[in-house]
């Protein structure tokens, strides 16, 4: 069943001279307008398309990659303002996505960056975003476990440390103390489950926790001296950022994942970095 505001697989049916229309199931035929038509397309093929409304409110179909889908959150940029409306945000379409004035938690104006949440208005049936981020996160219950790998986005700073979105459902907490560098609003990043807290808080960390961090991380360097000639550039002395960057991790686990291959032998650390024994 083909949806608004999502990516769909659909046939195409007939062409015309402004485009291609789909068969869009239960909404019915779907223009795909010329500019957007992949080359060699033509009756029959199935393609990947985006579905939304157009300024004249009909659906459309569009090639275009938005940033987030229907039911996802984003990092988007304020391109333009209505004294009326709200303002529009760059989502990756050449149509951009209303921010409506009623769903802003805070006044934004045209170059500002938001975190916002994708939505399909049920009385407009039109795709807008939302700044009122707590209206659309905790709804379900958590059910991760310790430990788990989950996907994040870094959506505000506190006295804390930063409040994240856990895979488009929750909100989750990354401990300043814990981190070794700082992040960035809008940041996606992989990161962990540390703790369901009975109220349903949810303490994260961007490292697995013992063992199960600094095992897999030691193959990874392993592996990385082996492809650069038996040699790298790092050491205890290297810089959290250049670490984080290259390995995706703290310095602490580096550091942790560096003594078990010197005590295994397997690794010599000089003042240049480390290389293979």
């Amino acid at each position: 069943m083909a949806a608004i505001g999502q990516r769909n697989i659909l046939r195409i049916i007939e062409d015309s001279a402004s485009g291609l229309y789909l068969d869009g199931e239960n909404l019915g035929r779907i223009q795909l307008p010329g500019q957007y038509i992949p080359k060699g397309a033509g009756l029959g093929d199935k393609i990947d398309v985006f579905i939304y409304r157009d300024s004249e409110d009909r659906l459309v179909a569009t090639t275009e990659v938005p940033h987030a889908v229907v039911g996802e959150f984003a990092f988007l940029k304020v391109v333009s303002a209505h004294p009326r409306m709200g303002t529009f945000l760059d989502w990756g379409l050449s149509k951009d996505l209303l921010l409506p004035l009623r769903e802003q938690a805070r006044r934004v104006t045209r170059g500002d960056w938001v975190v916002a949440y994708v939505f399909l208005d049920t009385k407009s049936d039109r795709i807008v975003a939302s700044t009122r981020l707590n209206r659309y996160l905790g709804h379900t219950a958590p059910a991760y476990t310790e430990g788990q790998q989950v996907n994040l986005l870094i959506a505000a700073e506190t006295d804390l440390g930063y409040k994240a979105i856990i895979e488009n459902a929750h909100w989750g907490l990354l401990y300043r103390s814990e981190l070794s560098v700082p992040l960035t609003i809008g940041q996606k990043i992989k990161g962990y489950v540390r703790a369901v807290r009975a109220e349903g808080k949810i303490d994260l960390r961007l490292d697995q926790a013992g063992y199960q961090r600094v095992r897999p991380l030691t193959q990874q360097i392993m592996q990385a001296l082996k492809d650069n000639g038996g040699h790298l550039e790092f050491n205890d002395h290297s810089a959290p950022e250049a670490i984080r960057e290259t390995f995706g991790t703290s310095k602490k686990a580096f550091k942790q994942a560096l003594g078990a291959l010197y005590r295994e032998h397997r690794i010599r650390i000089t003042d240049e970095g480390i290389e293979l024994s």
